[in-house]
């Protein structure tokens, strides 16, 4: 299965090496999080702190897309904007801002930018916005895999939305169905519930607990009840499926 640990369909370049993107922001530890966020994706990442760090990290890494802040310490990330079209003219890149104007999306559009993203954002937005703008570009392209997904006796159609346990058919709500799909993407990983609300939800983590256990225990209800469990607690850690050793 070409998936991601994220449990998304694999994005890599036309000739099947890893996407390289370039993180520019002056926070190191937003630049840490974004630049774990897609490396989650099997991506290469490499960051830069300001403009001039930001042109020699692009002119070694050749990135096929740009992760660049406004506001950097020495310069605006237009100007930069501006140099790394001169290194790579085809470069993707995705504007971070904390403004949230019509001007300032006018000057970041105007300037060369692919797509503009506001702080506070979600880092799937993030992931989100990249794969769009490098597909659309021809930069990456995504592996092809079979619209049946399978895990033991279990068997999930995507295409139909069907899912069905040793040939029974099991009825799920949307939410169940994506969950679900997450899972049996991962079969045997350990997948925390920041990482479930971060790919099925699409928000962060904090205090929102209990709608990953809530709907785990509705998946419970109908994917293993009156049969040997393949959705297990990992005390501590998170939820595991596991295919039924017979």
């Amino acid at each position: 299965m070409n998936t991601t640990r994220s449990g998304r369909p694999a994005l890599t370049r036309p000739d099947g090496t890893p996407v390289r993107v370039l993180v520019v922001d002056d926070d190191p530890d937003l630049a840490e999080v974004l630049s774990g966020a897609l490396r989650y994706e099997g991506w290469e990442v490499r960051t830069a702190g300001d403009g001039a760090s930001a042109v020699a990290g692009a002119r070694e890494l050749r990135p096929d897309a740009v992760v660049l802040d406004v506001m950097l310490p020495d310069t605006d990330g237009f100007a930069v904007l501006r140099t790394l079209h001169e290194v790579k003219p085809d470069v993707c890149v995705l504007f971070l801002t904390a403004r949230d104007t019509v001007e300032d999306r006018i000057a970041g559009i105007t300037a060369g930018g692919d797509d503009y993203v506001t702080k506070p954002f979600s880092l799937e937005e993030v992931v989100a916005r990249l794969r769009g703008l490098l597909r659309r570009a021809g930069m990456a392209r995504q592996q092809e895999e079979g619209p049946r997904i399978v895990v033991g006796d279990l068997v999930m159609d995507e295409e139909a939305r069907e899912v069905s346990r040793d040939g029974r058919l099991i009825e799920l709500s949307p939410t169940e169905f994506e969950l679900l799909r997450f899972l049996m993407r991962n079969p045997r990983r350990v997948l925390s519930k920041a990482q479930i609300l971060d790919r099925v939800w699409s928000y962060d983590f904090g205090g929102q607990a209990h709608v990953v256990e809530l709907y785990i225990s509705y998946l419970r209800k109908k994917v293993d009840q009156g049969r040997t469990p393949m959705i297990h607690t990992v005390r501590g850690a998170g939820y595991v499926l596991k295919p039924v050793v017979r």
